[in-house]
């Protein structure tokens, strides 16, 4: 699909507000990557998965995690912390089909405490919203580098 709309420069003002939302929240890396890939898995964003992927890899993450993200409930490859974390990521990413159920919510909570928990409500919230306008804008995967990981 070719790209529609090149958001960055045609709505700059909000476009740097996202930009700033995402620089803005705290979670480790390692847990955000892992988040950005999953939202990005479920709303079928090839632009993100692209980006995201790459990045998890620059940063270190293995192949195996990233291609077990998907069906993390079955492996072994992830703490519990990050668990919980995929899992109000798949609730709020799919939030039509049962909102976030109290248990997840309660999972999560178990895991991270409440400034935690809202640094990761703005991560999911901020990688949907970010699928959101690449899919909208055809933003074109497969030509994003990585920036160099700083060690």
């Amino acid at each position: 699909m070719p790209q529609r709309l090149d958001i960055a420069s045609m709505a700059p003002a909000p476009y740097k507000a996202m930009v700033a939302l995402d620089r803005s929240i705290t979670l480790e890396p390692q847990l955000r990557k892992l988040l950005k890939v999953r939202a990005s898995l479920i709303n079928g964003c090839a632009f993100c998965i692209d980006m995201h992927w790459k990045d998890a890899r620059a940063a270190g993450e293995s192949e195996e995690r990233l291609f077990m993200v998907s069906a993390w409930r079955e492996s072994a490859l992830y703490t519990e912390r990050e668990k919980a974390a995929l899992e109000l990521c798949e609730a709020m990413t799919l939030i039509a089909e049962a909102h976030v159920p109290d248990e997840v919510w309660t999972r999560a909570s178990s895991h991270f405490d409440t400034e935690e928990l809202g640094e990761l409500v703005f991560a999911i919230t901020a990688i949907n919203s970010w699928n959101r306008i690449a899919i909208t804008c055809g933003a074109e995967p497969g030509h994003y580098q990585p920036r160099v990981q700083s060690a």
